[in-house]
């Protein structure tokens, strides 16, 4: 079997789908995205497509090491986000070709189904409560909203009481009924979030995601050791080798690698792994589409520390395009009375894409931008 052809599809909401096809006729689905840089991440899959037409797909860790190490300049956001794609897109074809789920070519199920988790957005804790009544009532219990709006590097007693009422009003609201992760998103300084750290304690929140930006990462352990709220972070670390260092450092109970960024199945599937002889959980980073999060749930069911699974149903940033849009087979991702998703049947990734809907949805490629915010001096926030 030879690889013949890569496709990609831009798609509302801010998605990019990839299509690797082959002589033999079957084909792999990635998804190799980075979130408001679409385009920069499909130029860079074109540029790696150079060395694998003609290739043997089966040879997914050769095919990884060569576009890994064969251009000299490696890593990063936009490099790793194309190699996931292609990653999965190979996995994809593995598991058609031999007729079995990924997750079985990685040793098999760890686990029958997976706890998942959904985003509530709202800046007024009442939306947020109000969203959350709904999900419940769908059989959701567990949920993630972001913590704060854009904090200075010192910033006033006003603004720290403001993001510690919202969560206050929640747990009044709903009570131990309901499980939560707080993301502060790296909108936080170490300084501050040492402060809201401590004021949060008492709400026990699952964790707090991305508690400074990545890279501040030293301060990972240091306000672990002022806080017992789990840390988690990883998002936006790339590679085996970013994660290394903080992982040894300690400080993260959670570690979440995105495998749309991460270098894919191949890579997510060390780092899980790292983290495991770390003693540390594994919830990967999946704000994004039906690919992406295959890929996640095929690792979920191989990795025994993996503990929660992000997916974007819903999510405030899908506009356009909701999650199963694209999907044919929409009952294999259906979510139980507790929030879990099944292992997916299906071989390959598990999921069948709607082609013609994407190349309609081409069309018009959406153009996503994250917001730019401002402090009220002027000086550009952390979003």
């Amino acid at each position: 079997m030879k690889i013949v052809r890569l496709t990609t599809y831009q798609a509302a909401p801010r998605w990019l789908f990839l299509k690797i096809e082959t002589d033999e006729g079957i084909s792999g689905w990635g998804e190799p995205v980075i979130e408001g840089r679409a385009a920069t991440v499909e130029a860079a899959v074109h540029e790696l497509g150079d060395y694998l037409i003609r290739k043997d797909p089966a040879r997914i860790n050769d095919l990884w090491q060569v576009l890994y190490r064969g251009g000299f300049y490696r890593g990063g956001a936009i490099l790793m986000s194309a190699i996931a794609g292609i990653d999965q897109a190979l996995w994809d074809i593995k598991g058609k070709a031999l007729g079995v789920p990924v997750y079985q070519l990685l040793g098999g199920l760890v686990r029958d189904r997976m706890k998942t988790y959904r985003w509530v957005g709202g800046d007024r804790p009442a939306d947020i409560v109000a969203q959350m009544r709904h999900y419940k009532s769908l059989g959701y219990d567990t949920f993630k909203f972001n913590g704060t709006e854009e904090l200075k590097l010192i910033d006033s007693p006003r603004a720290v009481d403001s993001a510690i009422e919202k969560v206050a009003t929640i747990r009044e609201a709903l009570g131990n009924t309901v499980d939560f992760g707080i993301d502060f998103h790296g909108r936080v300084s170490a300084p501050m979030a040492r402060v809201l750290l401590r004021e949060l304690a008492s709400y026990r929140p699952l964790f707090v995601e991305e508690p400074v930006l990545p890279e501040q990462w030293e301060y990972y352990r240091p306000l672990s050791e002022i806080s017992s709220i789990p840390l988690a972070a990883g998002e936006r670390m790339y590679s085996r080798t970013e994660f290394k260092p903080v992982l040894a450092a300690g400080g993260l109970s959670i570690l979440q690698p995105d495998l749309s960024h991460a270098g894919g199945i191949s890579e997510c599937h060390k780092i899980a792994a790292m983290a495991e002889a770390h003693d540390v959980a594994l919830a990967p980073h999946c704000p994004l589409g039906p690919v992406a999060l295959a890929a996640c749930l095929q690792l979920d069911f191989v990795a025994h520390n993996a503990v929660l699974q992000e997916q974007s149903i819903g999510i405030h940033y899908n506009e356009g395009a909701d999650l199963l849009d694209y999907v044919i087979n929409k009952d294999d991702f259906a979510c139980d009375a507790q929030g879990c998703i099944a292992a997916l049947p299906k071989p390959g990734l598990g999921v069948e894409i709607d082609e013609a809907r994407l190349i309609e949805a081409n069309k018009q490629p959406p153009r996503w931008r994250n917001p730019l915010w401002r402090h009220s001096d002027g000086s550009v926030a952390e979003w």
